[in-house]
C-alpha cells in the first residue's frame, strides 16, 4: 500500500508540473526601438490587427501568385505538411514575406491550424526558446514539416524569387526521394 501511495504522489506531481507549463500565446511586448512587437507562439489573426495590420495587408493584397506554380502545389498536396514560421514583427524581410505566404496558403486553402507560428525579438529569441531547436539564425524561416520531421525551409527569402516556387522545389524533392 505504501508503495502505491508513493506511485500515486509521482504521477499527482507530473501531472501537476505538465499542466503549469502553459504557453502564452499571441504575446506583444512593448521595445523602446521598436514600439509593439510580437514574441512567442502567435495566431494569424494577430497580424490582422494593428500595429501588424498596415504592412501585412499592404504586402497581402499587392503580392501577384505564380499560377503555374500555384497549380503544381496543388498537386504536390502541399496540404499533407505542416510549417512552422519564424516571423520577426520587426523585420521587413517578414513584413514582405510572411503576407505573401499567408496569401498562398489561404489560395490553396491550406489548414492553417497545421501551420505554427513563432515571433522572435531582433536576437532571434522566442519565450520559450523554440529557435534553438530549429537553429534559427535570420527571419523569416519557413520551415517544411512531414510526419514531424523537417523536410526543406526557406530563410530570409526564397532562393527563386517567390516562395510558391521554393516550396513547390522543396515538395518535389520529398516527394521524388521517396521513390528512390
Amino acid at each position: 500500500m505504501k508503495k502505491f501511495s508513493i506511485l500515486l504522489g509521482i504521477i499527482a506531481l507530473i501531472a501537476l508540473n505538465s499542466c503549469a507549463q502553459r504557453v502564452i500565446v499571441n504575446r506583444e511586448v512593448e521595445s523602446k526601438n521598436d514600439g509593439k512587437m510580437l514574441l512567442g507562439t502567435q495566431r494569424l489573426d494577430q497580424f490582422r490587427k494593428e500595429p501588424y495590420k498596415t504592412w501585412f495587408d499592404e504586402e497581402y493584397n499587392r503580392y501577384q501568385i505564380d499560377q503555374t506554380s500555384l497549380t503544381e502545389l496543388r498537386k504536390e498536396k502541399l496540404n499533407s505538411y505542416s510549417l512552422v514560421v519564424f516571423v520577426g514583427s520587426w523585420c521587413e524581410d517578414s513584413h514582405r514575406e510572411f503576407p505573401r505566404l499567408i496569401k498562398i496558403l489561404e489560395t490553396l486553402k491550406y489548414n492553417t491550424d497545421k501551420m505554427q507560428i513563432i515571433a522572435v525579438n531582433r536576437k532571434k529569441e522566442s519565450p520559450a526558446g523554440e529557435e534553438g531547436l530549429y537553429n534559427i539564425t535570420r527571419v523569416p524561416t519557413i520551415i517544411v514539416k512531414k510526419y514531424g520531421k523537417e523536410i526543406g525551409r526557406i530563410t530570409e527569402m526564397p532562393e527563386t524569387g517567390f516562395l510558391e516556387k521554393d516550396l513547390l522545389n522543396i515538395l518535389k524533392k520529398d516527394n521524388t526521394s521517396l521513390f528512390k
